[in-house]
């Protein structure tokens, strides 16, 4: 998985510059300036959690316990989940979209969570 979520994370890492990119040239002025900041903390998000993303591949790499593996997971989720809502919310405007961000909140929680614990444990349990 190591390798899996390395490649997935840098991937993701360059597509969340290509959506900053995009926020800031092509739609500065086509946004209200409330909608444009829901685009950028979609792009803020999702640029940490691809950073986390190579980080719970490193730790896989070190570590072989399923912990790191469902952290990584987790931050996958939560990219999609948190910040495709706000990208999607900013683009069309439909407010519902805004009840999907929580559940991508939760998966980077879950995904922190999982890559501490992951980092800490022993064979016999936390340390």
């Amino acid at each position: 998985m190591d390798r899996t979520f390395c490649a997935l994370g840098s991937w993701l890492a360059a597509l969340g510059v290509a959506a900053g990119a995009f926020g800031a040239h092509a739609l500065k002025g086509r946004l209200s300036p409330e909608m444009l900041g829901v685009f950028e903390t979609g792009v803020h998000y999702h640029l940490i959690h691809a950073l986390a993303l190579i980080g719970a591949a490193w730790a896989c790499g070190r570590w072989a316990f399923r912990l790191p593996v469902a952290a990584g997971w987790f931050f996958v989720s939560g990219i999609v989940l948190f910040s495709g809502s706000l990208y999607a919310l900013a683009l069309t405007g439909e407010r519902w979209l805004g009840a999907v961000t929580p559940f991508g909140g939760v998966a980077f929680l879950a995904g922190w969570v999982c890559l501490a614990l992951g980092v800490t444990r022993r064979r016999g349990g936390v340390s």
